[in-house]
Parts: structure tokens; C-alpha cells; sequence
């Protein structure tokens, strides 16, 4: 372990002499822009020989970017007062109690996208996707590295490059590896994530393109849960030694080299490529007498997006326990062509997509108003134990969207209509209206979304995972209406769902649909609390209350609070430093099937934990940050002597590790 971290520390070295980097200095908040300090220095001697004195102006540095389909422009955040931000778990994530293993949100979010969905999405928070891949822009290169490590080995890594060689050029890359080898057998994981990206525009703004490709590998071992629960309040049983029910309790440490003997690998390629060629107004602006500056005001764009999608989703088991799969199952566990007894379950799919659009520009100098059509042709190819199948959707969608060149007024509807194909009838319609106020009262937001959706295909009867071969269930509509008010005093929201044909899965393997409608009302506030002139509370809440005959289990109340010493000290020291916990209160905890990686509604087991408390220790000098935090803090325990061991529940048979020492940087550098 020791050399990794010695061998991790001198390769941030290296790039840091390679790159010939220099800090970027005065890193501030979101949408506030990177500069450097300083003053410049002295010119070296006539033979150079000499140091130069750096000139920290040359690094002053914009960088920012977009995500897919959206106009607005966000600057990096540097912001050291949220941990969250830099983990890999999301604050109200309940997972299972080792980092990169499957989870579900503690609020309540529905999937909503009308057309093809696998039904595999128990590692989503982990995975780069098209929704949260973003096309930057920068002047000058830009690297960002991050590393984390905690007990038991755990490594967290991120690598982000980018740079414009030119104005209108951009390219760079990303790579994120999450390995835990977790505190009970079997269950390590190993997930990792890379990005490529580009974005063109030509000289005369005509024509764009923007590329992307990107992939997921998620590894990860799974215990079925420990055996006995008796066992974890037993000194005698370190975690590593309690029997789980499954993995045959295997032991594996090496956190960059996962070998899953029994749980689940989901593997995603991704490509993404969009084209567009404008029809408007030339014009120009002569810089100087060899400069001149083309602009061009678009009017019309012609805009065709390919994607292309290789995905496959595998249970597998070497070494199997035949009543396990028997009891949880009702499946025979059957012999490999070697004759060894193994249980392999795998969905594969190949999706391409060619979509074309044409968009409309009724202000030529606001490209924030425009209005869009297309249609969207979709084929599907999908692999399953019992062989393969291909399917394909026609959709036509269209979008109006309108902010205001005074930036007060953001209006935006789309809707998308799938009308043929597997997905055929599937619908979604969205409406959003934003408006700015002013600087005291900020934004007040409303939203309303219908989405008429196919069940995922996991529920179809072709799909290897359905065990129970019980699907071709009705489609799932789900109404959301929400409204939301942010402003310096407090965020504010509220959310009410509306969600018919709700299906889920009832234990391991049996599916079933509600056909009553489930009323799920949400409400949220958020602030900040200046105590004193450096202690500063931050408190957010949500509360939730639905239907108790209804499938779905939600804690009443999730909170989360940070109490933190804040303040700039010695010019460059941005220093945060306190205690954090979250609280929810006690519900009927989802269950997990381990084959497909299923979360499913019990009723037996109330999960009531005492409250997460971590003490944090978080600082930034210019560019680079660090953090110090002990986790866990409530497994504290005195019965019997003292120890770490008074463990809070994440599913039944699965808990969450006691005290948990975790370190971590991030370093931003100007190339």
C-alpha cells in the first residue's frame, strides 16, 4: 500500500515538472472567475543561467463549460465548504456500506425518460454518462487532479485536462477510478470511468461539431449480506471473518486488480457526435490591418446528433451456494462446460441513433431563443441467454426555449413523442418558467413534467434477469410538478409526484405493478447561518410523506448539518473546519437482490440508525485543497470496553464500516 501511495505521490510530481505547470492562485467560488496574484519579477542574467522571476499575471486563467443541450455557462467550483463535491457517493445516497457499491437515492427521484431503458441502475451515481459529460472552454490549458485514500485501502482517483489551442477548438479528457476492497468478504469493487471530449466551431461560425466519447467498467463483488446479524455485535468476529451469504467468503485486498468471483460487472461504451451548419447574417469586425474578427448571426440550423451505445450488464457466480439460489431464487444452480457448478446471467445491448433536427432563431442576436424540430431514428440490439433480438423506435420531438436578453425571463417546453417501435406511445412533455428578480430575492423557478413510459426492459420476459418471466406490465405515468425559490435568505422547494402503474420488484426475484396512483409530496429548504463572525451552520432538509399501503419507502425527514469554523487566514489560507452529520428518520429500508443489483420494498426490518458524524478538517492555499475527515464517529461504543462497532444499518444484513480516517487533495494547475 505503501509504495502505491509513494509511486502516486511522485507521478503528481513528474506531471507537475513535465507540464512546466505553475499554480493557478485566487481560485474562488462558483461564478466567480480564476486570476492570478502577484507581481511581476526580474529578467534572468545575460547568460541565462539565472531564475526568472515568475509573473503570476500569465496565469490568470476563464475556465468554463456546458453541459449537453443546455446554454448556460458554469465556472469551476472550488468551493471547500461541501465534501460532497469531491466524493464519489452523493450526500443522500444510501448505498451499501462500501464505497462504489449499489445505491439508491434517500430522496425519492423516479426514473423519467420516456423510450428504451435497460433497468440496471443501482451504480448509476458512479458512471459517466451523456447527461453529465461537459464541452469546456478555456484560456489556457487546464489540469485538475484529485486523490483520496481511506481505511482498508480505499482509492479514489479524478484527472481532468483541458485546453484551447485555439479560440475555437477545445479538447481534453477525464478518468475517475473508484476501488474499495471493502470490510466484509467478497465485497470489493473496482469502477472506472474515462471521458474524451472536443467541441469546433469554424472560422467563419457556421459549422460545429462536438465529440465525445466515454465509458463506464463497474466491478463489483457481492456478499449477499452477512449471514448472521447477531454476529457484528461480537468482538470476537472481525468484519473480514463473519459469514455472508455469498462469495464463498473470499478475501481480496488488491484495490487496482478486481476479480469478481461472485456479483456484478456492467460494462458501457459510448459515442457521441453532433453536427450543425448555420444559414443567417455575415458579419465583421477588422481587429487590425491582419486581424479581423468574423461574427455571424444565425437564423436557421441544420443539426444531425449520432449516438452510439455497446452496453452489457453480468451476474456471475464461480462459486455458488445452491440452497442460497434455491431459497432466494427458486433457480438450479446447473454445471459449466467444465463441469464446475457456476450461475452466469447477462443482458448485452447495441442502441445507435441518428437524430435530425432543424432549429429556428427568431432574434439573431439573442441564440438563447430558438425553436426546435426533428426526428429521432432509433435501432436496438439486444443479446440474452435465450438468444437475440432487434428492435427499433421513430420519435419526433420538438423544443421552444427563450431567455431573455436582459437575463430576467428563462422559458423553456420540449416534449418527445415515440410513434413506433418497441416504445411506441411512450411520450414525455416538459415546461419550465424561470425569472429573476434581483440580487436579494434571486430566482423562483416552476416546473411540470408528464412522462408515459414503457417499463424497463429488466420486467420484460426476453430479458435473462426477469427469473420469473412474469412482464409485459402496462406503461408507468409519472406527473411531476415542482417550484423552487433560491435567493442569499434561503433555497426553498416543493415537489409533488404523481407516478400510475408503479412497477418494482416485491423480494429477490417476483415483480409486481400498482395500479393506484402513489402521491409522493416533497418539500426542501435549505440555508446558511451565520453564527458568529467564523462559525457558519449549514442546514438542509427535505421532507417526504407518501401513501404507507403504497410500494414505495421513503424516511419521513433526511437532514444534513455542518457547524464549521470558516475564514481566510494568512492572505492564501482558506481554511473550513467543523463537524458534519445527517439524520433520516427510521423507514422500512429497501432490500437488495445481489443477481441484477435490485433494490426491492420489504416490510419486515425498520432500519433506525443513530445519526452519521464525521469531524472535518478542509483547507485551500491558491489552487490546491485538502481534506481531513474522521467518519463514523457515531459507531462509538462503551458496552463492553470501548470500540467502533455500533454499526448503522444501510439495507437489511448490510451496515455501514465503523470509524473511518479518509484523506484527500484536489490541485488545479495552469499548463
Amino acid at each position: 500500500m505503501m509504495y502505491k501511495i509513494i509511486f502516486l505521490l511522485l507521478l503528481l510530481l513528474g506531471v507537475e515538472t513535465g507540464f512546466a505547470q505553475r499554480g493557478l492562485s485566487g481560485i474562488t467560488n462558483a461564478g466567480r472567475s480564476f486570476s492570478g496574484a502577484g507581481k511581476g519579477g526580474s529578467k534572468s542574467d545575460s547568460l541565462g543561467l539565472g531564475f526568472e522571476h515568475r509573473d503570476d499575471l500569465k496565469d490568470t486563467i476563464t475556465v468554463t463549460y456546458r453541459y449537453l443541450d443546455s446554454i448556460r455557462n458554469i465556472r469551476i467550483d472550488t468551493n471547500i465548504t461541501d465534501f460532497y463535491k469531491y466524493f464519489s457517493e452523493p450526500a443522500a445516497q444510501q448505498y451499501l456500506g462500501n464505497n462504489g457499491t449499489a445505491g439508491y437515492p434517500l430522496i425519492f427521484s423516479p426514473y423519467a425518460k420516456a423510450g428504451f431503458d435497460a433497468g440496471f441502475h443501482a451504480f448509476d451515481a458512479y458512471k459517466f454518462t451523456f447527461e453529465n459529460s461537459r464541452f469546456f472552454k478555456t484560456t489556457k490549458p487546464y489540469t485538475k487532479i484529485g486523490y483520496q485514500t481511506a481505511a482498508s485501502k480505499e482509492q479514489l482517483i479524478n484527472i481532468l485536462h483541458t485546453q484551447s489551442p485555439k479560440p475555437n477548438l477545445n479538447f481534453g479528457m477525464e478518468y475517475r477510478l473508484i476501488s474499495a476492497p471493502g470490510y466484509f468478504s467478497s465485497q470489493n469493487d473496482n469502477n472506472k470511468s474515462y471521458r474524451l471530449f472536443t467541441n469546433f466551431q469554424s472560422k467563419r461560425k457556421r459549422y460545429a461539431a462536438a465529440f465525445m466519447f466515454f465509458g463506464n467498467i463497474i466491478k463489483s463483488n457481492e456478499n449477499g449480506g452477512v449471514r448472521n446479524d447477531s454476529n457484528l455485535a461480537d468482538k470476537n468476529f472481525p468484519l473480514f471473518s463473519i459469514p455472508t451469504n455469498l462469495g464463498g467468503n473470499a478475501i481480496i485486498f488488491n484495490p487496482f486488480n478486481t476479480t469478481v468471483n461472485t456479483g456484478n460487472v456492467y460494462k458501457d461504451l459510448n459515442l457521441f457526435l453532433r453536427q450543425s451548419y448555420d444559414v443567417g447574417k455575415k458579419d465583421s469586425i477588422e481587429i487590425n490591418d491582419t486581424t479581423t474578427e468574423y461574427l455571424f448571426y444565425s437564423k436557421l440550423r441544420f443539426q444531425h446528433t449520432f449516438t452510439y451505445t455497446n452496453s452489457s450488464y453480468q451476474f456471475r457466480d464461480l462459486v455458488p451456494d445452491s440452497i442460497i439460489y434455491q431459497k432466494w431464487y427458486d433457480t438450479t444452480i446447473k454445471k459449466d462446460a467444465l463441469g464446475k457448478d457456476s450461475l452466469i446471467v447477462t443482458d448485452k445491448f447495441k442502441i445507435m441513433t441518428n437524430d435530425f433536427s432543424v432549429i429556428s432563431f427568431p432574434d439573431t442576436k439573442n441564440t438563447a431563443q430558438y425553436l426546435l424540430a426533428g426526428v429521432k431514428i432509433e435501432n436496438i440490439n439486444g443479446t440474452f441467454n435465450t438468444g437475440s433480438h432487434s428492435f427499433f423506435n421513430l420519435v419526433l420531438h420538438g423544443e421552444y426555449r427563450n431567455k431573455t436578453r436582459n437575463r430576467k425571463w428563462d422559458i423553456l417546453a420540449n416534449g418527445e413523442f415515440y410513434t413506433a417501435g418497441l416504445n411506441a406511445g411512450d411520450y414525455s412533455a416538459t415546461a419550465a418558467l424561470a425569472r429573476y428578480i434581483n440580487k436579494k430575492w434571486g430566482n423562483v423557478r416552476l416546473y411540470f413534467s408528464n412522462v408515459n413510459r414503457s417499463q424497463s426492459f429488466i420486467f420484460n420476459s426476453q430479458s435473462s434477469f426477469n427469473l420469473s418471466k412474469v412482464g409485459n406490465y402496462g406503461k408507468e405515468n409519472i406527473i411531476v410538478a415542482k417550484a423552487a425559490a433560491d435567493n442569499q435568505f434561503v433555497s426553498l422547494s416543493a415537489a409533488n409526484y404523481f407516478i400510475t402503474n408503479y412497477v418494482y420488484y416485491t423480494n429477490y426475484y417476483h415483480t409486481a405493478q400498482y395500479s393506484k396512483v402513489i402521491n409522493l409530496l416533497q418539500l426542501s429548504a435549505s440555508k446558511k447561518f451565520k453564527l458568529t463572525k467564523r462559525w457558519n451552520l449549514y442546514s438542509d432538509i427535505t421532507l417526504q410523506q407518501t401513501d404507507a399501503a403504497g410500494p414505495l419507502r421513503v424516511p419521513l425527514f433526511f437532514t444534513r448539518n455542518r457547524i464549521a469554523y470558516e475564514g481566510v487566514f494568512y492572505k492564501n489560507l482558506n481554511l473550513s473546519t467543523g463537524i458534519e452529520f445527517r439524520y433520516y428518520s427510521p423507514y422500512k429500508g429497501n432490500g437488495y437482490s445481489p443477481v441484477g443489483g435490485q433494490f426491492f420494498t420489504q416490510d419486515s426490518f425498520t432500519i433506525k440508525n443513530r445519526p452519521d458524524i464525521s469531524a472535518f478538517l478542509h483547507f485551500r492555499i491558491k489552487s490546491f485543497i485538502l481534506f481531513l475527515r474522521g467518519e463514523n464517529l457515531n459507531t462509538m461504543n462503551f458496552t463492553n470496553g470501548f470500540g467502533f462497532n455500533k454499526y448503522n444499518y444501510a439495507a437489511p444484513h448490510y451496515v455501514y464500516p465503523g470509524f473511518i480516517f479518509r484523506f484527500g487533495i484536489e490541485w488545479g494547475f495552469v499548463n
